[in-house]
């Protein structure tokens, strides 16, 4: 059946197959660490120091691997990040007292990096097999990739807290490398090799992108994920095991749930905004989609600041953030890849998944801190702002695209 398939359906599922699998190991690791670190007795801010490298290599890597993968060709770029996320694994396999603050930073490098050039390359790629002129089937296929990924992303988070409470992290970690190195070998042996190699090849120079509405987006793309992560990555487990009492299995199945429907709507994000009226977003739609979501946010901050319910506000209410964030997100996806030129695209996605990447590092160092200074309300008033400051730049986003 498989191989009675276009080739261009064909290679998209094999991108998509890598990209799922990678996804799945990098939300549980994401977990295990946070959690039997804590367990370990690390405070917020050192558990959010431990993913700093990952973030920061992650703004290097778009950044660089944009012009690797025009010059390289993306599955090049997309199996070493495979091959790197499996090295950064097993450098976690070591008793805990090995596992010191500096290898573990290092260890996480190594999955920052490997993250962005899988995704960076998974993303590009699509740009490739869809044709330029079939805007509403770019939105498509960049949403069903999109939500399957975040899906899977709380898939992982679930599957690492349920590893680190059954079979314990050392273990857990050996078990994901061995898999992700079968889906590497996959990789190599069926992944065409010129996808998304520019006809020319790129200067270095060339990497910060000369186009407004490119740097416009990536401005207000840092905005978006830093407000998400300023609470994510490290507040809100702890806060959920430290204030809530809940074990490591209930803190892992809530944040699974949350990034599972966050996926889900990313999904059917198309026909949320106007596809199915023959719509596709442009930037007006990204402006008023994050102004609702600073809305939001900011009832969310208040009420957990008032103390009002402050277990029912955080799980309904984030929720709602979660299903109004993945529309966010779905738009802008869609809407860098079709800003991209064609030729060498991967050279706009990975400066725009720089700016992503610089807003992860910034969320979740302060996710660390605020919480640890100001608490849990701090981090979603900080949210709040972030949300607007993006609002505010998609005001410049251009306001018509072609169907």
């Amino acid at each position: 059946m498989f191989s009675q398939l276009s080739h261009s359906v064909r290679q998209y599922m094999i991108v998509t197959f890598n990209y799922w699998n990678f996804t799945i190991t990098d939300g549980a690791l994401r977990m295990l660490v946070v959690l039997y670190f804590h367990d370990l007795g690390y405070s917020t801010l050192a558990i959010a120091s431990l993913f700093l490298f990952y973030e920061f290599f992650g703004v290097v890597t778009n950044l660089v691997g944009g012009w690797l993968g025009a010059r390289l060709g993306l599955n090049k770029t997309m199996n070493i990040g495979l091959l790197m996320q499996v090295g950064a694994l097993l450098m976690l396999a070591l008793p805990s007292s090995w596992l010191t603050i500096p290898w573990v930073m290092a260890a996480q490098a190594f999955s920052g990096i490997a993250k962005d050039l899988n995704k960076m390359s998974a993303k590009s790629a699509i740009k490739t097999l869809v044709p330029s002129e079939q805007e509403g089937a770019l939105y498509k296929w960049v949403a069903i990739l999109t939500g399957s990924k975040n899906a899977l992303k709380g898939a992982g988070f679930f599957l690492g807290g349920l590893l680190l409470t059954t079979i314990g992290f050392q273990f857990a970690v050996i078990a994901m490398a061995s898999v992700l190195f079968v889906v590497f070998i996959g990789s190599v042996l069926l992944l065409d090799g010129d996808i998304g190699k520019a006809k020319s090849k790129p200067k270095f120079t060339q990497l910060f992108s000369k186009s407004e509405q490119i740097n416009t987006l990536s401005a207000a793309r840092l905005f978006l994920f830093g407000a998400r992560d300023v609470w994510f990555v490290v507040a809100l487990p702890i806060y959920l095991g430290s204030v809530f009492n809940w074990d490591h299995s209930l803190v892992g199945g809530f944040l699974a749930l949350w990034v599972i429907a966050y996926g889900f709507v990313q999904g059917f994000a198309p026909k949320i905004t106007g596809k199915a009226e023959g719509k596709v977003p442009d930037g007006r739609a990204a402006m008023w989609w994050v102004s609702l979501l600073a809305l939001v946010t900011g009832i969310i901050a208040y009420s957990v600041q008032m103390g009002w319910q402050p277990e029912y506000v955080i799980v309904i209410g984030l929720l709602i953030f979660g299903g109004i964030f993945a529309v966010n997100s779905s738009l802008h996806s869609y809407l860098i890849v079709s800003y991209a030129k064609g030729d060498g695209v991967s050279m706009d996605v990975g400066f725009y998944y720089m700016a992503n990447a610089m807003g992860r590092l910034v969320g979740t160092i302060l996710s660390g801190w605020v919480f640890q200074v100001a608490g849990f309300a701090a981090c979603l008033w900080v949210s709040f702002g972030f949300l607007l400051l993006a609002a505010l730049i998609s005001i410049k986003l251009p306001k018509r695209l072609k169907a």
